[in-house]
């Protein structure tokens, strides 16, 4: 006669919801049958307290070094530097627009060299442009730093523009490069958030605990610190009469970069541990009281060159604190295996309960 035996992935469910707890030997009549029918001996063992296997990590630990945590500051200076470009070229302020566009352009060429330097050839990179998948973060955001870096050059080759002399060749240059520069700065514009933030949607796309439970507030902290460093910008480079779109968005971004990381230090349990300890959390508190004094600067230093200019700097360290402290503290939690056995257990026991989960 068959019998029915249940699915693997079935067992160790109900093994982890009902795990075997210790009973008394069972007494066994000749032939192996315990009275009262049936064959088999139950089993004594106490309740299974697994950890990982000799303490070592249950996930492996990410790869990435410094390289891309500095990448993925420089891809947030570089989207919040051409959206400052943009306000400078929409509202008629020509040194915003200039320092946001050169600052641009400075930082996208360093994220091409961080991501090359990850990749180690710079072919994987164009073999990556062979296919486009929407739902792979990365192959979207090879796409966005395809469009989007051509774009940031061309509004920043634009600025020499000036320089040119006025007839000739170079002259035709001169009359050309303007339009063709405020067309690639809105260019560049439209697509800075998706190249803020797609960052953001790739470290959730992850196993690593602290980062794949913290999907929803990991764009909208990047999109805040990509504001705050392209507010740093303008504060640090423009005068103090063209300086009020960047005022603006160092008041949106950091109320955006706060909240998120307000939320993952709260919302997570156990997996919002690794940003408050060790260096992930110095880091992050270091960014929360730069941006605060930078924003606070910012609104007080109007008319204060000096005072704009330090609190442009606070912002920029700020972003960069908040970056590295993020990327810090998901690699904590892939190390550690507690943040991924513990809160697989409660995820189990909740949904056995019918209580709600961190995904609720």
């Amino acid at each position: 006669m068959s019998s029915h035996r249940p699915p693997v992935g079935d067992r160790f469910r109900r093994f982890l919801e009902d795990p075997p707890r210790e009973s008394a030997p069972v007494k066994r009549r000749r032939g192996g049958a315990k009275r009262g029918g049936g064959g088999g001996e139950q089993l004594n063992v106490p309740p299974a307290e697994f950890t990982s296997y000799y303490g070592r990590p249950v996930l492996k630990p990410p790869v990435w070094k410094w390289d891309i945590a500095a990448y993925l500051f420089t891809g947030g200076l570089a989207a919040g530097s051409s959206l400052l470009a943009a306000g400078g070229q929409l509202t008629g302020r020509p040194e915003l627009r200039r320092a946001g566009r050169v600052a641009s352009l400075v930082a996208v060429s360093a994220s091409a060299y961080f991501l090359v330097n990850d990749l180690g050839r710079p072919a994987r990179f164009h073999h990556m442009l062979r296919v486009a998948k929407l739902t792979s973060p990365m192959s979207v955001g090879t796409w966005v730093l395809t469009v989007f870096g051509p774009a940031a050059g061309v509004a920043a080759i634009a600025e020499a523009a000036p320089w040119l002399p006025e007839r000739g060749v170079l002259g035709l240059g001169r009359r050309l490069l303007p339009p063709v520069g405020h067309a690639a700065g809105l260019v560049a514009a439209a697509t800075a958030p998706a190249l803020a933030t797609y960052t953001g949607v790739l470290l959730a796309d992850t196993a690593v605990p602290s980062w794949h439970e913290a999907y929803p507030e990991l764009p909208a902290i990047f999109a805040g610190s990509a504001l705050v460093s392209g507010a740093g910008v303008g504060l640090l480079a423009a005068p103090c009469d063209q300086a009020g779109p960047a005022r603006r968005m160092a008041v949106g971004g950091a109320a955006l970069e706060l909240w998120g990381s307000h939320r993952v230090e709260t919302r997570l349990g156990l997996l919002s541990e690794p940003y408050r300890i060790g260096t992930p959390g110095r880091l992050l508190r270091a960014g929360r009281a730069l941006t605060a004094a930078g924003v606070l600067g910012a609104l007080v230093g109007r008319r204060s060159r000096v005072l704009s200019g330090l609190s442009g700097v606070a912002l920029l360290a700020a972003s960069v604190a908040t970056r590295f402290g993020i990327f810090h503290g998901g690699v904590v939690s892939a190390r550690d295996p507690k943040y991924t056995v513990i809160p697989q257990r409660e995820r189990v026991e909740r949904r056995a309960t019918g209580g709600p989960t961190i995904e609720d």
